[in-house]
């Protein structure tokens, strides 16, 4: 249970501080946007990761937990904390160990009522079109070590010269799915991705994955618009109309970009007393390994990072090209080509990234560190400018894309002032769990969880039934809930929620 004594309401009731004095070494007050319900189902230890986040050297303003937070890795899984870029610290810790973990929505324009009579034709094809599950042995492309270094700098900008989509789709994708447009756009290019970064070992394990779908948390849904709440900012997506047709896809660096993490935390373990001999602290947690700013140990995490992020970027361009291919394959002799059946990208976004950014701080404008775990931008239209982003609809912010779980719904959002305000255009990047993997596989059994989804008209087809029980609705938090604090807190405003109808897991 969370300790509710120690909070105090900020505001909306859904805007919470955790006091300095929580833990001593504290340098910034904790601050959690939840509801009460959402507040009474976190763990302590979210808290603490909180406070912990706190005491890091350079942080500014708050160290934050968004609603769908929970125990993570350092820190909390839905957490964001801004650091000095002179003065502060990068941490592993603070992206996690799936480096652009990140979530594409495609629109379509077939309905439910049309897709609805081959669906399970279209969840087997897509199956065997796009690799899932841990290993994926059924892979469509086998990288040499100089190709995966061309991923590595040119991210989804590397698929589509190799044929995979559209040219358009790239304006579509957060930095144009390439990080070194990021840091060329704000001249901090020694950050951006390289290609000499990566150890063998992440080489040797990125090579296989590329253009799979993973397991865990990991899908690919056929979804359906159940709801529209901003009509105007809908119809620039696209979305006109419920019972339309949406593709989500939910993946990330797969073992590359865990083992760049696991690389990078071994050696700022080592790193991490430098900090603490040069800013005079004690870090309360070594999973917290950071490195100072400026230095090479830092440099290098962003080079490696960066160049996983556009493997993540790369991996999702490829299995939306051969979602596209699948539809066509399954429904082309009534409706066309993938064009004419209106099958675009909506937005593709990164949700486990530290980012070099500009945020006014006290009325000055700072250079930060900005660290989202389980957490994604939600810029406005302004901010995205300010950055060299791409404005994927003009006069509208930037869409947020919160994938629920299989049984439920996701959400389609906008970015909003209050966020860039309040928690450096930042909001939540999902459901959020409140069961362990292990616990939800001892408490249900896929088969038991895949024939109650059918019964909702939801089908499932999944490499392992044990990934289905892992991922069982009842073990993530309400997204609804989730949505509504954000919300009510004003840092995401929803445009549209969406059902699954079919769903793919690795």
């Amino acid at each position: 249970m969370a300790p509710k004594s120690m909070l105090k309401h900020v505001r909306d009731n859904v805007v919470w501080e955790l006091p300095e004095d929580y833990q001593g070494c504290m340098r910034v007050p904790g601050r959690i946007y939840a509801t009460e319900k959402l507040i009474d189902e976190m763990e302590k230890g979210v808290f603490d990761q909180v406070a912990n986040v706190a005491c890091l050297p350079g942080i500014y303003k708050h160290s934050i937990a968004l609603p769908d937070a929970h125990y993570g890795y350092g820190f909390p899984i839905g957490g964001v904390a801004a650091f000095d870029v002179e003065d502060g610290v990068v941490s592993p810790g603070g992206v996690g160990y799936d480096i652009n973990c990140g979530v594409r929505v495609m629109k379509t324009d077939l309905t439910e009522e049309d897709v609805r009579p081959k669906l399970k034709e279209l969840l087997e094809t897509i199956f065997r079109n796009v690799p899932a599950g841990l290993g994926s042995r059924h892979r469509k492309v086998r990288l040499t070590t100089q190709e995966l270094r061309q991923v590595m700098l040119y991210g989804a900008e590397w698929a589509v010269e190799e044929g995979y989509g559209y040219e358009e789709d790239l304006e579509r994708i957060e930095s144009r799915g390439n990080m070194s447009h990021a840091y060329e756009e704000i001249g901090w290019e020694e950050y951006g991705p390289r290609d000499d970064v990566a150890s063998k070992r992440a080489i040797e394990r990125g090579r296989p994955q590329l253009g799979t779908l993973g397991s865990g948390n990991h899908f690919l849904e056929i979804q359906v618009v159940d709801e529209i709440y901003n009509k105007e900012a809908a119809e620039k997506m696209g979305i006109k109309e419920e019972g339309q047709v949406t593709i989500m896809v939910h993946t990330g660096s797969r073992g590359f970009g865990h083992q760049v993490c696991s690389d990078h935390l071994r050696i700022m373990e080592k790193s991490m007393r430098d900090v603490e001999r040069r800013f005079g602290v004690k870090i309360p947690d070594r999973q917290l390994a950071c490195a100072a700013m400026g230095t090479d140990d830092a440099k290098r995490y962003f080079n490696a990072m960066n160049a996983a992020a556009n493997y993540a970027f790369a991996n999702r361009q490829m299995i939306s090209h051969w979602t596209r291919e699948s539809f066509v394959e399954v429904f082309g002799d009534e409706y066309g080509d993938a064009e004419d059946m209106g099958i675009e990208v909506i937005y593709d976004i990164a949700h486990n990234m530290a980012k070099i950014e500009r945020h006014p701080v006290d009325g000055e404008e700072k250079w930060l560190v900005v660290h989202r775990k389980g957490a994604t931008r939600a810029f406005t239209e302004e901010a995205l400018k300010q950055h060299g982003e791409p404005v994927p609809f003009k006069g509208l912010p930037q869409p947020v894309l919160i994938p629920g779980d299989m049984g439920t719904g996701s959400y389609i959002l906008v970015g909003t002032e209050k966020a860039m305000e309040e928690t450096w255009g930042s909001t939540c990047h999902g459901a959020g769990r409140t069961m362990s993997r292990a616990a939800a596989k001892r408490k249900f059994w896929g088969e038991d969880v895949a024939k109650e989804l059918e019964r909702q008209g939801i089908l499932v087809k999944a490499a392992s039934m044990p990934v289905v029980a892992e991922e069982a609705p009842p073990a993530y938090k309400d997204v609804d809930e989730v949505v509504k604090a954000v919300a009510e807190a004003g840092i995401s405003d929803p445009v549209v929620r969406l059902r699954p109808i079919g769903v793919v897991k690795g």
